[in-house]
């Protein structure tokens, strides 16, 4: 019997955040989350459970809402670069959950980077 896209991805989110987790104890986790219509990012304190900043493309203030593009992701990337400076995060470790580094999710991680946040 075939796996379903909902089990793969499950299977992949786990595997990707275990071997994460082992490896980068002690420092935030930058997490993404892609849908259909938005993409959004969240700095997390595991340690804590907190999260300590967080961007969407729904925030009109960036000015795409409703848009899920590679010009979207960047603009999120960025922004979440600027507020994790001011919550005096230098570095992190990027959770792309399931979803591959291809695209969007590989845009925003760029972007991020290029504004400063070492990932």
């Amino acid at each position: 019997m075939a796996n379903s896209k909902r089990t793969l991805f499950l299977k992949r989110r786990l595997r990707v955040r275990n071997k994460l987790r082992a490896v980068n104890a002690g420092r935030p986790r930058l997490s993404v989350h892609r849908s259909n219509k938005n993409i959004s990012v969240q700095l997390i304190d595991d340690v804590n459970g907190v999260t300590l900043a967080s961007a969407s493309s729904l925030e009109k203030d960036l000015g795409v809402v409703g848009k899920n593009n590679i010009e979207a992701a960047k603009k999120v990337g960025a922004a979440i670069a600027e507020r994790a400076k001011k919550a005096g995060v230098e570095s992190a470790y990027f959770d792309r959950g399931g979803f591959l580094f291809h695209g969007k999710v590989k845009a925003l991680a760029d972007a991020a980077r290029e504004a400063g946040l070492k990932i």
